[in-house]
């Protein structure tokens, strides 16, 4: 009879917090895309790089992505300072030269790096810099592109809009250094 009692009660239990789950829950489109009067196709919200190796979207994707010179010694710094530990969010505007421009630039940097694509988000944002899931004011996001670097779930560092240095590996690179010096710091003994 007991044993009836706890068997029922880890039943309900289990019903309840399954149907919390599903409550609280938010469906996430990914891919969203729209066709605007003035800007003709647009993508919004979470993406993936497929997106960007479609029309109309590749015609300046791809010939940024494969005409971008890379850095090669910022490139191996990148590589020991392992990137790929590194969680990257990028929001962009499909309308947007400067994210024409930036991003298949860094999509390149991090195709050599063979930095994972799990570790990357990528968020679309209309000409108000919104984006449907709202992102962009958890980041403040007032340019685009911005693409900011994580460790351990707390920002880092960003670029906005451009590399200060021109080259976004170089940037990179002096994000990943200075995190990892300001860690170094942290262990030093006196």
């Amino acid at each position: 009879m007991i044993m009836r009692k706890i068997i029922s009660s880890l039943a309900i239990a289990s019903t309840l917090l399954l149907t919390l789950q599903s409550c609280s829950a938010q469906k996430v489109v990914v891919n969203r895309e729209v066709d605007t009067t003035k800007d003709g196709k647009m993508l919004l919200g979470t993406q993936t790089k497929a997106q960007f190796l479609k029309a109309p979207y590749s015609d300046w994707y791809v010939k940024e992505h494969d005409e971008y010179a890379m850095d090669k010694n910022a490139i191996a710094e990148l590589k020991k300072e392992k990137l790929n530990s590194y969680n990257i969010t990028v929001f962009l505007g499909t309308w947007c030269d400067d994210s024409h421009r930036e991003f298949p630039r860094l999509m390149k940097i991090l195709e050599e790096l063979n930095y994972s694509e799990d570790r990357l988000t990528l968020i679309g944002v209309n000409r108000k810099k919104e984006s449907p899931g709202g992102e962009e004011g958890q980041h403040n996001i007032q340019k685009v592109p911005t693409i900011i670097v994580f460790k351990y779930g707390k920002e880092i560092g960003r670029i906005i809009e451009s590399p200060k240095s021109g080259w976004l590996e170089r940037d990179l690179l002096e994000i990943v250094k200075k995190h990892d010096s300001s860690v170094k710091d942290l262990f030093k003994k006196d």
